[in-house]
Formats: structure tokens, C-alpha cells, sequence
């Protein structure tokens, strides 16, 4: 069974998140956003034996820490979508900009793109291609839990920003409607920052992607 904790992450609140197999105790961080202490410590206090990084996508307070905490437990990194890499070749650019300190370059060992799979232990998550919010931006989905990882795809009355490069307001509320909302309105929904939600609610009360949203 999939087991998971949320750790907020530098002082933009990332929801950088520690999802195990409880059968197995191996897991994986998705979007290690900086304060690695602080990743380090919920790893250790949860007993998991980690096997992965994963990225949603290449914002430095999504991926800020990759390249340390990928070092520390000798794992393999796997996404975003190559669409991203001038987002991570950007990161010492990002890293003087927003005043972060020990985020640094990294290189993926695996591009993510739709219909893929990533595993550990004995789950197994599917991708979901989903730019707009990043040209490169993908999403994590457990099938049996019901439960996604969206990154800043959507957020509970919200959808992510557009504004910054390459960024496609018109291809984000596609990807959200024609990607995600079909999945199901009782899927649950852990967003790059701030509270769950489920797909459903934000169907019914969302003002950019709600059913009444033009």
C-alpha cells in the first residue's frame, strides 16, 4: 500500500513529498525543493529505504535540492519531461535570482513523458504529460489510491502560473481538463503548494477550470 507525508519545503512552502510502499519500505521524493535536513530527517524518522528522485518539473523550489539528495542516497533521477531541461540548465540563474543557496545543476537519468510508468517497491506510479504551467511538466498518478501528484499543474481553487517562461495558460487548462478530470472526481490531489483537494471539488468550485469556467 502507498503511504505518503508532505514536507513544506524553503520559504515558498513546496510540497516536496515522501511516498513509500509499506510492504517494501522503499520510496521516493518527489520535487526535493531545498531544506535536504529537513527531507533527510522525515526519510529517516519514517524508516524508507529511498530509491528515487522525482520531478514534477524543474523550478527551483521544486528541484533545488535534486542534485544533493540524489548524491546523499546514491538514486537515480527520473523527469521531468525534456521539455524542461532549459529550466534545470537555468538553475544556477534561479539560484542567484530567488536566493537560494545550495541548489545546484543537475543532470536527469531519465526523461519522463505520457504513458510512462516510474516504480518503487511494489508501487507504480503513471505519468501524465502536462505542460503549461512548464512546457516540460508532469504528473504522478497511483492508480489503486486514487491519489495524484500534481506539482503546479492545479491547486485547490487555483491553477498554476503562466507567467513565466514558455509558459501556456491555454495548454495548462487543457492538460488539467483533458488529462487530469477524466481520471476521476474522487482522486485526490497533492499540489506543489498549499491543501489537497480532489479533482471533483475542483470541478464544481475552481473559477479557472471549474465546469462552469468558460
Amino acid at each position: 500500500m502507498l503511504q505518503f507525508k508532505i514536507i513544506p519545503v524553503t520559504p515558498f512552502q513546496q510540497n516536496c513529498t515522501l511516498f513509500w510502499c509499506d510492504e517494501t519500505m522503499q520510496g521516493a521524493v518527489v520535487d526535493p525543493g531545498g531544506d535536504i535536513d529537513i527531507i533527510s530527517a522525515a526519510i529517516r524518522d519514517e524508516g524508507v529505504t529511498l530509491d528515487k528522485v522525482l520531478l514534477t518539473h524543474a523550478h527551483i523550489d521544486h528541484a533545488g535540492a535534486t542534485d544533493a539528495l540524489a548524491k546523499k542516497y546514491n538514486v537515480a533521477i527520473e523527469g521531468p519531461h525534456q521539455e524542461d531541461k532549459f529550466w534545470i540548465d537555468l538553475i544556477p540563474e534561479q539560484k542567484q535570482r530567488f536566493g537560494f543557496t545550495d541548489a545546484e545543476h543537475f543532470e536527469t537519468d531519465r526523461w519522463l513523458t505520457q504513458n510512462d510508468t516510474v516504480s518503487f517497491g511494489n508501487i507504480e506510479f503513471e505519468v501524465y504529460f502536462c505542460p503549461g504551467h512548464t512546457p516540460g511538466h508532469v504528473v504522478f498518478f497511483h492508480r489503486e489510491s486514487k491519489l495524484a501528484q500534481v506539482g503546479d499543474v492545479l491547486f485547490k481553487g487555483s491553477i498554476g502560473r503562466t507567467d513565466f517562461p514558455r509558459g501556456d495558460q491555454e495548454a495548462l487548462i487543457k492538460s488539467i481538463r483533458e488529462k487530469l478530470f477524466p481520471l476521476g472526481n474522487d482522486v485526490r490531489f497533492i499540489p506543489g503548494h498549499g491543501p489537497m483537494s480532489t479533482f471533483g471539488e475542483e470541478r464544481r468550485t475552481n473559477p479557472f477550470v471549474g465546469d462552469q469556467a468558460n
